[in-house]
């Protein structure tokens, strides 16, 4: 029996990194003026655990170092869409949150975006996108549990 793993593999990751960077290349085209993709991400992730993070904590959740992070957290603070401060049990560390302001953002970002997305999951058809769901969340476990 010969293992024909490897095109596969080589195909999937392939078609996944080309969908990645033309997906990302779409919807920057529609977010609002200034909002980049990483900062729609942070605001998005802010707004759904509807809690304050870590700048360390939130590197770990998008797999970025704490630097970049830090940039981006800067450029979503200058824009007045979170609001950072001083941790309270340790002033060595920063908490951050998401501002009125920046919930306003992400409104606006989703709406912009909305119908980009659902327009591609009508074009291929919602029953292979869902489909494809179970396949892609098992790959990101895998490869998150491999960090």
């Amino acid at each position: 029996m010969t293992d024909d793993t490897g095109p596969v593999a080589v195909t999937l990751f392939s078609e996944i990194l080309t969908a990645d960077q033309l997906l990302r290349n779409r919807l920057s085209k529609v977010l609002p003026k200034g909002m980049e993709i990483s900062h729609f991400s942070v605001l998005n992730h802010l707004a759904f655990v509807a809690d304050e993070r870590s700048p360390a904590q939130l590197a770990k959740v998008f797999h970025v170092t704490r630097g970049a992070m830090t940039n981006t957290l800067s450029k979503l603070e200058w824009a007045g869409y979170v609001h950072i401060r001083p941790d309270w049990d340790d002033a060595r560390r920063k908490m951050v949150s998401i501002s009125p302001a920046g919930r306003r953002a992400r409104e606006q970002a989703i709406a912009a975006i909305a119908p980009v997305i659902n327009r591609m999951v009508s074009e291929v058809g919602t029953d292979k996108v869902r489909g494809a769901i179970p396949v892609l969340r098992d790959l990101r476990r895998k490869l998150e549990s491999d960090d």
